[in-house]
């Protein structure tokens, strides 16, 4: 019976995995998706190899410095392998300034296009050898945010406003080592001076400030109504001793002699 469990799970793990792989549309991402407008301005004058800034409607902001004629963007699936990173407002910054959107990357001689393991930016083939910055919008969690790192470097990860990681149970950061500043737009930054790509995942789990004293409020409630029902049982119990002894039962007796009736027949 365990072998069948176990190989029925196995089957549906399969499953979900096959089901996974024919959901991703391989080719070039479409240009309506890659040149659409950003949410925010990208954080261009930034000086960290990676900047992540997370929005309040889960998606984030990402600026990568690329030294590299390409760079390939994806996720963990959970089963070794990799799904690709869904991506927009996809942006590319030459060393000089010059800012060009998805479609300019494609015309003088880049690409961005999807694999079933990964989505990939070539850069143009103009740009220099000094590294530029590609720039890009995608998807996340309200209260969790993991990305692997794909390049090494400094790492910084800003959170949306009143979002904190102090309680160790609502609120952690990995790798640890890093430093935090709140900024005037009550957004904490993480900066990590240097993260290569031995730290495959980088991972924040945040908080919104309120949702600790919703939580306070309701774990206080249920501490008085425990509180409360341990005071009514204890008092239940002294009203039936008093009954008792107004019955004239012996209530001195040990809880443990209440039941005792001796042993059973022809075992004394």
């Amino acid at each position: 019976m365990n072998r069948r469990l176990l190989l029925a799970v196995c089957a549906l793990a399969f499953l979900g995995a096959l089901s996974g792989c024919l959901g991703i549309t391989t080719g070039p991402v479409p240009a309506e998706e890659i040149d659409t407008e950003p949410a925010e301005s990208y954080e261009w004058t930034n000086d960290r190899s990676t900047h992540i800034t997370i929005q309040e409607n889960t998606k984030f902001q990402t600026v990568i410095a690329v030294n590299d004629s390409s760079i390939q963007l994806f996720r963990n699936d959970g089963f070794g392998g990799t799904n690709p990173l869904s991506v927009s407002a996809v942006r590319y910054q030459y060393p000089s300034g010059e800012i060009i959107t998805g479609t300019e990357i494609r015309e003088r001689g880049g690409e961005i296009r999807q694999t079933q393991d990964e989505t990939i930016i070539k850069l143009p083939t103009d740009s220099p050898t000094e590294t530029g910055k590609v720039a890009f919008t995608s998807g996340g969690n309200r209260k969790r945010f993991s990305l692997p790192t794909y390049v090494d470097g400094s790492y910084e990860i800003v959170l949306p406003p009143n979002r904190r990681i102090d309680i160790p149970i609502f609120g952690t950061a990995s790798p640890g080592g890093y430093n935090s500043e709140i900024d005037a737009e009550d957004q904490l930054h993480l900066r990590w001076t240097n993260i290569d790509q031995s730290t495959e995942i980088i991972s924040v789990r945040f908080y919104l400030q309120r949702d600790i004293f919703v939580f306070g409020g309701v774990a206080g409630f249920v501490l008085l109504v425990g509180v409360g029902g341990l005071l009514r049982y204890r008092q239940q119990i002294q009203q039936l001793r008093t009954q008792r002894t107004e019955m004239g039962l012996d209530v001195e007796a040990d809880d443990d002699d209440e039941f005792d009736d001796g042993p059973p027949p022809g075992m004394g």
